[in-house]
């Protein structure tokens, strides 16, 4: 890249104001924008976040139980 166009894109930014509290906001999106207002829809998304985490649960259990084993039996060569 030749200098010169180096040497303008540092002008560009330097001419631009420090505080740009003035530029529009982009419009804000949210994860409750994405959920239907019908209760149906909301009641069946709350039965599928339960179902995932009892699962997650009963393996991060299972995990618990059975690692130590898993590393004793390593450990010792049972």
């Amino acid at each position: 890249m030749p200098l010169t166009q180096s040497r303008q894109n540092v002008d560009e930014v330097a001419s631009r104001p420090a505080n740009d509290n003035q530029t529009p906001d982009p419009t804000d999106f949210s994860a409750v924008d994405l959920i239907s207002p019908s209760d149906e829809e909301v009641a069946a998304i709350v039965r599928r976040t339960e179902r995932l985490a009892l699962a997650v649960i009963i393996v991060m259990a299972i995990f618990l139980i059975f690692a130590p084993v898993i590393f004793i039996t390593l450990r010792y060569g049972i």
